[in-house]
C-alpha cells in the first residue's frame, strides 16, 4: 500500500513539473513577443517620425529616379487673394500656394483681373522655404477727394499722417498754412482740416509757392521762409495749433536749425544702436538722409562717401533676400541697408533723388515719385510695378500709416485753377 502511494506521488510531481515546464515555455514565447511587437512599433515610429522630418524639408520620391531626392518650397501669397500663380509660364494654382519644387531657377508671375501682375525670378534650394508675397494694384484706381481748399503748395510732415497745406484763393480769411490728417472715416467726406496760421499775419505780398519749409527734429515745429519783395523772412510756427501770431525767427534761423539737427542725429544714433557694431560707426558717419522702414528694420539712405560696407553675417542667412548686393557703397548712391538679413541694394545713382521716394506701410516696399508716374517695388529696388499714372501736380504725394495713397491733382482745370488733395484707391 505504502509503495503504490510512493509510486502514485512521483508520478504527480513529473507531471506537476512538465505542467509547471510547459507554462513557463508558453510565458517565454508571449514575453518573445511582446518585445518584437514594442520593438516593431519602436522601428516603425522611427521610421515615421524620419519620414515626417524629411518631408517637412522638402524631400520627395522621384519615381523617374526611384530614390529619394531634396525639393524645395515655394509659399506663395498675394494682397488682395485668389490671384493666379504661374512657374515658369505654366498654371499652378491659386494664392495662398505651397509647392515642393526640384531645386533650379523659377520665374514666379502672380495675377488677378483688374490688378496689375507681378512678376520675379528666384533661385529654388533644396531644403529652402521661399516665400513671394506680391502687393497687387488696381489697372483703374479710383480718385477720392480729400480737401476743396484750393492748395498752392503741399509739403509731407514725415513720421506721421500729416501733410501741411498752403492755400491761397484771394479771401482773406481762409487763405493760410493747414495742417491735414488722413483718417480712416469714409473718403467721400472732406476731411477736417486744422489752420494753423491765417496768410495774412505772414505775408503782406509775395506768394505761399516761394515758401521753404523745414521741420523740428520731432515734427512739433517748422520753420517757414518766405519771400517778400528783395528780402526773406522766417516764422516758427507750431503743428499742433493755431498760431495767431507766428514769431519771426529770422536772425535766429541758423541756431534754431543746428539745434534741430543736432537732436536728429541723437535720435539717428539710438536707432543705429540696434545694428551690428561693424555698421554702426559707417551709418553714423556715411548715411544721409536716412529714412528708417516703419518697423525699423531697414533704412533707405543717401551715401555720404565711397566706403566698403563690411559683411557681418557670414555665410547669409538661409533663405535671405538673393537680389544681388551692393557692398561698396558709392557717393551719392541711394540704397537700402537690411539690418535684419545684413543685405545691402542699390536703389539708383546719383541721378535718383532722394526726396521722391518713399517707404511703403508694410516695410517691405519702396513708393517712387516719378515724373508722369508714382511706382513701387520691393524693398530691394526690383519688380517695380505702375500704381498711378494720371494727373500729378508738383509731383507730390504721400502714403499713409494705412497704406493710403495721397497725390495733389487738379482734375477740373478749366473751372478750378488749383488742385487739392486726392486718394488713389490702390488698396
Amino acid at each position: 500500500m505504502n509503495l503504490l502511494y510512493n509510486i502514485l506521488a512521483v508520478k504527480t510531481k513529473k507531471s506537476q513539473y512538465y505542467s509547471i515546464k510547459k507554462h513557463l515555455k508558453y510565458i517565454k514565447s508571449d514575453q518573445v513577443s511582446e518585445h518584437l511587437i514594442r520593438t516593431t512599433l519602436l522601428s516603425l515610429f522611427i521610421v515615421f517620425s524620419i519620414g515626417v522630418i524629411l518631408y517637412a524639408r522638402g524631400y520627395r520620391f522621384d519615381p523617374v529616379r526611384k530614390q529619394l531626392s531634396s525639393t524645395g518650397i515655394l509659399a506663395v501669397s498675394s494682397t488682395p487673394r485668389a490671384a493666379k500663380v504661374y512657374i515658369n509660364g505654366d498654371f499652378r494654382g491659386a494664392t495662398d500656394l505651397n509647392l515642393s519644387l526640384s531645386p533650379g531657377t523659377y520665374t514666379v508671375e502672380v495675377k488677378k483681373e483688374g490688378y496689375t501682375p507681378y512678376s520675379t525670378t528666384l533661385k529654388l534650394r533644396g531644403e529652402i522655404v521661399e516665400v513671394v508675397n506680391p502687393v497687387l494694384f488696381p489697372l483703374n484706381p479710383s480718385l477720392s477727394p480729400l480737401t476743396n481748399l484750393g492748395i498752392t503748395k503741399a509739403e509731407e510732415i514725415d513720421s506721421s499722417d500729416k501733410i501741411l497745406l498752403f492755400s491761397e484763393n484771394g479771401n482773406l480769411e481762409t487763405d493760410g498754412i493747414y495742417a491735414f490728417e488722413a483718417s480712416r472715416t469714409p473718403l467721400n467726406i472732406f476731411q477736417p482740416l486744422k489752420r494753423l496760421a491765417l496768410k495774412s499775419s505772414l505775408l503782406q505780398s509775395g506768394s505761399f509757392s516761394d515758401s521753404n519749409v523745414e521741420f523740428s527734429h520731432d515734427y512739433k515745429q517748422a520753420i517757414i521762409t518766405l519771400l517778400q519783395e528783395d528780402s526773406s523772412v522766417s516764422y516758427l510756427i507750431s503743428l499742433d495749433q493755431e498760431n495767431q501770431i507766428p514769431l519771426n525767427v529770422t536772425e535766429s534761423k541758423q541756431a534754431l536749425l543746428s539745434a534741430w539737427e543736432k537732436e536728429h542725429k541723437k535720435e539717428l544714433q539710438k536707432i543705429f544702436e540696434a545694428y551690428p557694431k561693424e555698421i554702426r560707426k559707417i551709418a553714423s558717419d556715411s548715411f544721409s538722409m536716412a529714412r528708417h522702414s516703419p518697423d525699423q528694420t531697414k533704412v533707405l539712405y543717401r551715401a555720404k562717401r565711397t566706403v566698403n560696407l563690411p559683411m557681418v553675417i557670414v555665410p547669409p542667412l538661409i533663405g535671405s533676400n538673393q537680389t544681388t548686393e551692393s557692398r561698396q557703397l558709392l557717393q551719392d548712391h541711394v540704397y537700402v541697408y537690411d539690418r535684419k538679413e545684413d543685405k545691402n541694394f542699390e536703389i539708383g545713382s546719383s541721378d535718383k533723388e532722394i526726396e521722391s521716394i518713399r517707404w511703403y506701410s508694410d516695410s517691405s516696399h519702396l513708393v517712387f515719385g516719378e515724373v508722369k508716374q508714382i511706382t513701387l517695388s520691393d524693398y530691394d529696388g526690383t519688380a517695380k510695378q505702375a500704381i498711378y499714372s494720371g494727373p500729378l501736380s508738383q509731383r507730390f504725394f504721400a502714403i499713409t500709416s494705412a497704406g493710403q495713397l495721397l497725390i495733389l491733382s487738379n482734375l477740373n482745370p478749366l473751372q478750378n485753377p488749383l488742385p487739392d488733395i486726392y486718394e488713389v484707391g490702390i488698396r
